[in-house]
């Protein structure tokens, strides 16, 4: 959605915004979006599209306090399953810590029709800052972020055009730096396997980065698994032994995540595979299950904590000159061959690279 240019896009929008967009009485607004009073089908329709239009969303506490915001600060997450995002609860909770802001959390189960409701109601209790992950949203969701009135930090994610802030890194980078790994231990035959793609977007660009530095080499991926539901050993398993069925003669599995990365590992152990030697493997996020492994799984750090924390401290005023909003702050993810890629024999003469 398009801001309209006369606007001022920290001004909170009101009922008699949505009265005239509608083109009926505030009165008449109220009663809609409380679901009260007497109101023809057409009208409410009429009212609720206007409202969602505009991005407006109904102030619960209006007149409980003068400041018109509560201490609360709105994190809206896809997963708590996922083993990525408590961490970033964390780094968001140590900073928010001695502010005397409390955050919130809501779960949209990569759901974008889930993630409008959960904002819609976050932001109805005039939160002091908004938390979210990822770049994509509805029109809808776009639309009541822009007109919030508070600082935005969307996080995980920089390779797109944020609201307000955003802070995390480049998936497209991150699949590009895994693969160009990957080649130079001299693999060829490389299969995908990971999550189905239309609502994780992270997953979707570092494939799309993964998949650009293949054909940078004259490569391009041999098979090529997805799955739909949470990230699970039992997944990585049986992706692994389909692909590897369908595909016998595949010498990588680069997984879109450590958990399922995790359960391919531990079936090519099973089956007696020469890991790295004959297969090797790599997934991503660097999460701590891979340290109990009894092979360490080639992976990348995805900065969980240190999002969290820079995050909060946008929100909190906590950046250098106490500016709160529009920053857009990239980490950089460590990639971490462990020992499920072969080591690269240096050409003589040359020094080995670094890791």
């Amino acid at each position: 959605m398009t801001r309209p240019p006369t606007q001022d896009p920290r001004r909170t929008l009101t009922l008699r915004d949505v009265s005239e967009a509608s083109g009926v009485s505030e009165m008449t607004v109220s009663r809609v979006l409380r679901n009260r009073g007497d109101v023809s089908e057409a009208t409410r329709e009429r009212v609720l599209e206007a409202a969602r239009s505009l991005g407006y969303v109904p102030n619960k506490i209006a007149g409980a306090l003068a400041s018109q915001r509560v201490n609360l600060v709105g994190v809206i997450i896809p997963s708590l399953s996922n083993m990525v995002f408590p961490e970033v609860l964390t780094g968001i909770s140590d900073v928010l810590e001695d502010t005397g802001l409390q955050p919130v959390v809501g779960v949209t189960n990569y759901q974008p029709e889930r993630e409008e409701t959960v904002l819609y109601e976050m932001l109805s209790w005039r939160p002091s800052g908004l938390i979210i992950a990822g770049l994509e949203h509805t029109d809808a969701s776009r639309a009541m972020m822009m007109q919030a009135g508070i600082p935005i930090v969307e996080i995980m994610d920089i390779d797109g055009e944020p609201v307000d802030s955003a802070v995390g890194i480049s998936h497209r980078r991150a699949g590009r730096q895994m693969a160009e790994a990957i080649i130079a231990a001299g693999y060829r035959r490389i299969a995908f396997l990971g999550t189905q793609m239309p609502n994780d977007h992270r997953a979707r660009k570092r494939l799309e980065g993964f998949e650009a530095a293949l054909a940078k080499a004259g490569l391009a991926l041999a098979d090529r698994e997805f799955y739909s539901g949470g990230s699970a050993l039992l997944k990585g398993r049986e992706m692994t032994e389909a692909v590897l069925k369908r595909t016998p003669d595949v010498d990588f599995l680069y997984y879109s995540n450590d958990m399922i990365g995790a359960g391919g590992l531990l079936y090519c152990l099973d089956q007696g595979l020469d890991v790295p030697g004959r297969i090797g493997l790599a997934g991503f996020n660097g999460v701590e299950l891979l340290d109990g492994l009894p092979r360490q799984l080639a992976t990348m750090d995805a900065c969980r904590l240190e999002i969290g924390r820079a995050a909060a401290g946008i929100i909190a005023g906590k950046r250098p000159g106490g500016v709160i909003g529009g920053e857009v702050i990239e980490l950089t993810p460590k990639l971490q061959l462990g020992a499920t890629i072969r080591a690269v024999t240096p050409e003589p003469g040359k020094a080995p690279a670094a890791p």
